[in-house]
C-alpha cells in the first residue's frame, strides 16, 4: 500500500474534501559525528621499513607501555613513547607529511561552512605512537584529550577479523542517552550504541578526539601493528 493509499484508508473523509498532498518536512542533521576513511597511497612502499623500525624501537623499550599513559587499560601490547613520528627517518618523515595533509583535508571538509573563505589549513601532529599487539592483547575504552582530531593507521592488521570481532576498533555513540528507549523508530541508531571498524592493511581512519573507542581483544600468531596520532588544527 502506498503512502497515499494508506492515508486515504486511514482518513476516508479526506477523499471528499482535498487531494492527498504529502507534508513538506525539512531534515536537519544535528550533532553528527564525522569520521574519515582512506588508504595510504604509499603504504606498499613504506611498510617494510616502518615495520623494521618499529621492531627496532620495541627491542629498546624498557617497559611495555613506554608512554606510561593508562597502562592498566592496555594488555599484551607494546606502546612507544608519544613522539614516534618525530623520528629522523625518511619513511617516518614521509608518513607524517601524509597524515598531516589528510588531517588538514578532513578538517576543511567539516569546517568549510564556518571558516572564512580562502583559508590556509595547517594540521600539526602533537602526539604519535605505535602499538604492537600480541595474542590476547587489547586496549580498553578511552578518548584522547588535548587535541581536536585523531587517527589510526593499520600498518599490519595481522589476523584481525571483522566477522569474529577480532582486533577491530570499536567506536561508541557519543549521544549518551541514545539507548534510553529502543523501538522501530530508533532503528537508525543501530540499537547497539557502537560502530565497529574493520582493520584493513594500509587504511587510515580519522575521527574527532571526543569519540570514545577501544581496540577489541586480538587473537593471532602474527602481531597487529598500528600507528596512532593526535593533532591540532590551525588556519591562516
Amino acid at each position: 500500500m502506498s503512502r497515499k493509499e494508506r492515508y486515504l484508508y486511514q482518513h476516508p473523509i479526506s477523499r471528499n474534501f482535498m487531494p492527498f498532498t504529502p507534508p513538506e518536512i525539512e531534515t536537519i542533521s544535528t550533532w553528527t559525528t564525522p569520521l574519515f576513511i582512506t588508504t595510504l597511497a604509499d603504504h606498499d612502499f613504506l611498510k617494510s621499513t616502518l615495520i623494521e623500525y618499529i621492531y627496532q624501537c620495541k627491542s629498546q623499550q624498557t617497559q611495555a607501555i613506554d608512554s606510561q599513559v593508562a597502562p592498566i587499560a592496555k594488555q599484551q601490547l607494546f606502546e612507544s613513547s608519544l613522539n614516534f613520528l618525530e623520528a629522523d627517518l625518511a619513511e617516518v618523515v614521509e608518513l607524517k607529511r601524509n597524515f598531516e595533509e589528510l588531517l588538514a583535508e578532513a578538517a576543511f571538509i567539516v569546517n568549510q561552512s564556518v571558516w572564512p573563505d580562502n583559508v590556509e589549513v595547517n594540521a600539526h601532529i602533537v602526539e604519535s605512537w605505535y602499538h604492537v599487539t600480541q595474542h590476547g592483547g587489547y586496549h580498553d575504552v578511552h578518548s584522547h584529550p588535548n587535541c581536536s582530531w585523531c587517527g589510526i593507521y593499520y600498518l599490519e592488521p595481522g589476523a584481525s577479523d571483522f566477522k569474529k570481532r577480532n582486533g577491530v576498533n570499536r567506536f561508541y555513540d557519543p549521544r549518551v542517552n541514545a539507548e534510553h528507549y529502543a523501538d522501530a523508530g530508533t532503528a537508525y541508531l543501530a540499537q547497539q550504541g557502537v560502530w565497529d571498524f574493520e582493520p584493513k592493511e594500509g587504511q587510515i581512519i580519522i575521527f574527532p578526539s571526543y569519540l570514545k573507542h577501544a581496540a577489541l581483544t586480538y587473537f593471532g600468531d602474527e602481531d597487529r601493528i598500528v600507528i596512532a596520532f593526535n593533532a591540532i588544527i590551525e588556519i591562516e
